[in-house]
């Protein structure tokens, strides 16, 4: 090892060579402390390196006024052993922190005369001091009088290079040895936070609120998540949760330790949308009003069109009233005066079983309808005679008797629909599985048109604007119009703007000069909503959307004369019962010339029924037997077997009517005076009369 000198002169100036003496200490590195072989050596100073000192630390050269001289110093040598020691480090350190306050301690007070030289190794005496890196001061070293010019430390090349400062005072005294200390490393700067960012800011969203480091993406401390969504360590919230108590340490929400999920984030960044939601929720909450209101309005125009029926209809009652009493002989004490003035509102009835027919005693009854020329009811059911004549037709049962007279064959598979038109002719439109539409005549009990569609077909109707087009709905969802003139094909295929669910039932509006719904067309109503095609001529269709719930409509039937439609709606998730919602059809006013009227529809009222629907029911909403401003809806509830009335007007459930199986299809009908309800099951017809 090198033999290192370290000589420090205190008080001292550039003529240095009339100095008494220095204490010189010659040590190696590593090596042990011993108490002998002291030499006493006068040695000059060389001024060379107070004068580089000077220079590097800015400080003006020029004489200075020698101090006096101070007491000799000796230098202890010590000699090299051979052999394996123990070793104590003897060299005099001093930390960053002293080093970085002499400077400023001489410029502030130039006129102290205390120096400090820093010497190097013997080898490298000669050579110049290189200069370290600059290092800033301490924020405590700083004043308005400290220097200006960064403080230099000096660096050794050699790794084992030791460098001690000692410094004395300019008065005679005794020499002090300076307390050993070791010199850190100087750590970098640390970074601070950017302009604009709060200390309480810096690390939110990066670290783990349990310990406050920095979440990982791989390991013990990787990204993890419970429930509630608060972000932690997966060590620190595992802890947590088995000392801790099963609750999250932010929102003291219950947790437990199978409630942590990992999370597979290199960066989380959150985007402030507060104010999107809460216009979001604005515009939600608006749009709920909106449509109470429409809602609202729906039910004050169905009640102002019963009030103002039964104004007129007090009005004409009046004026008879008035001709009765100017006849001779009349007074009010008649009976018959005191009859007539009330005899509407004593007329409040209800449905009373009448009979019940049995169809089918094998089932497979599945859709009826009512011819009004020949006065009997027509029941879809197989063939009684599978064997001898295979495949489906309908049962006629007469109005007059109730009774079952005769089967008529019609399809190879299941009807799906049945309607008539207006027309006195007594021809049956029926749809099946077996992809054909037939037209059959009942004055002869025979098929006398076939069309072929190619898929199987779910429902028909006829176009009461002209009986010369009839509709039937396809099982992809396409409707087809067929011209009964013209027995080869279809004329025209209406394509679901949609998806393509079956269409299990078709209504026709026909066109009135009504101020909210004067145009007509074909409702299509398919298993995942509504849709309205608007007849604009014979050839063109224009389809209009409805805001129908999708997923679950069964059914839309349609009252011709005041434009209201009933929906059928299944069970579902938010609503767990069967529900019939009447709607009150109605027209956009035409804004320019080049967009054409919206047609849309508006909830009037909803009846709910039982919790159970399996089956494509159909249902019914037509006019009251009593009072012709009133309308009545009639739907079948499997929950209970049963078939339930509601008035229209004011949603009261009038009466449930019971059946030995699921009720499919109703049918109100008028003969001889009577008005009568009839509803199939799978086996029977049951009748009820209006008394």
């Amino acid at each position: 090892m090198e033999e290192m000198e370290v000589d420090v002169l205190l008080g001292g100036t550039e003529t240095m060579a009339g100095q008494a003496g220095a204490f010189i200490i010659d040590s190696e590195s590593s090596t042990d402390v011993e108490e002998n072989d002291v030499a006493e050596v006068e040695r000059p100073e060389p001024p060379r390196l107070l004068s580089a000192w000077a220079f590097s630390q800015g400080m003006e050269a020029g004489p200075r006024t020698a101090p006096a001289p101070s007491a000799p110093r000796f230098i202890r040598r010590r000699p090299r052993r051979s052999g394996p020691r123990p070793h104590f480090s003897t060299q005099p350190t001093l930390s960053l922190d002293f080093l970085l306050r002499v400077p400023a301690a001489i410029a502030t007070e130039p006129g102290s005369g205390s120096t400090t030289e820093v010497s190097e190794s013997e080898d490298e005496e000669g050579s110049a001091v290189p200069e370290g890196p600059p290092i800033p001061a301490s924020p405590s070293d700083t004043g308005p009088n400290s220097p200006e010019t960064p403080t230099h430390l000096q660096s050794s090349a050699a790794s084992d290079t030791i460098v001690a400062v000692e410094t004395e005072s300019t008065a005679p005294a005794a020499p002090q040895q300076p307390e050993p200390t070791s010199a850190p490393v100087a750590p970098s700067a640390p970074t601070g936070p950017p302009a604009g960012v709060e200390e309480g800011e810096e690390g939110e969203g990066e670290t783990c609120s349990i310990c406050f480091e920095p979440w990982t993406t791989a390991g013990e401390h990787r990204l993890s998540t419970l429930r509630c969504g608060h972000l932690f360590g997966f060590t620190c919230i595992d802890r947590w949760l088995r000392g801790q108590g099963a609750k999250c340490p932010q929102c003291n929400k219950k947790a437990k330790r199978s409630d942590i999920v990992l999370l597979y984030a290199r960066k989380l960044q959150a985007v402030d949308n507060s104010e999107q939601e809460s216009m979001k929720r604005s515009l939600e909450q608006e749009q709920l009003l909106r449509r109470k209101a429409e809602l609202e309005s729906a039910q004050c125009r169905l009640q102002l069109q019963v009030l103002t029926d039964e104004c007129g209809k007090l009005r004409r009652q009046l004026q008879e009233l008035k001709t009765l009493m100017a006849q001779p002989g009349c007074s009010l004490s008649q009976p018959s005066v005191a009859t007539s003035l009330g005899q509407d509102k004593a007329k409040a009835g209800h449905y009373v079983f009448t009979k019940a027919v049995l169809v089918s005693q094998t089932g497979g009854c599945r859709v009826l309808s009512y011819c009004e020329p020949l006065s009997c009811l027509l029941a879809s059911q197989p063939s009684p005679q599978a064997t001898l004549v295979p495949g489906w037709g309908v049962k006629k049962i007469s109005a007059a008797t109730l009774k079952a007279c005769q089967y008529v064959p019609i399809h190879a598979k299941q009807i799906r629909g049945l309607t008539f038109s207006k027309q006195a002719d007594s021809l049956l439109l029926s749809a099946a599985l077996d992809n054909t539409v037939k037209l059959t005549s009942l004055l002869t009990n025979t098929v006398v048109q076939t069309y072929n569609a190619g898929r199987p077909v779910w429902s028909c109707c006829w176009c009461l604007d002209n009986n010369n087009y009839i509709y039937a709905g396809l099982n992809n969802g396409s409707v087809l119009v067929y011209d009964t003139r013209d027995t080869s094909t279809h004329v025209q295929e209406l394509v679901p703007l949609g998806s393509r669910c079956p269409v299990a039932s078709l209504s026709y509006i026909p066109r009135a000069a009504s101020s909210s719904f004067p145009c007509g067309g074909l409702i299509a109503g398919s298993l995942d909503g509504g849709c309205f095609w608007e007849q604009v001529d014979e050839t063109s269709y224009t389809p209009h959307v409805l805001p129908l719930e999708a997923g679950g409509c069964t059914d839309i039937q349609v009252e011709p004369d005041n434009r209201h439609c009933l929906v059928t709606y299944r069970p579902g998730r938010s609503n767990p019962s069967l529900r019939c919602v009447l709607m009150e059809l109605s027209r956009a006013p035409q804004q320019d010339a080049a967009q054409q009227p919206a047609c849309s529809c508006y909830p009037v009222q909803t009846f709910n029924a039982g919790s159970s629907c399996k089956l494509l029911t159909k249902n019914a909403v037509f006019r009251s037997p009593v009072r012709e401003d009133s309308v009545l809806v009639c739907a079948g509830d499997e929950a209970s077997n049963s078939t339930m009335v509601w008035d229209a007007s004011s949603g009261a459930l009038i009466q449930k009517l019971p059946a030995d199986l699921p009720v499919l299809d109703i049918c109100p009908f008028e003969v001889n005076q009577g008005s009568y309800l009839a509803s199939l099951t799978e086996k029977m017809l049951k009748i009820y009369k209006w008394e």
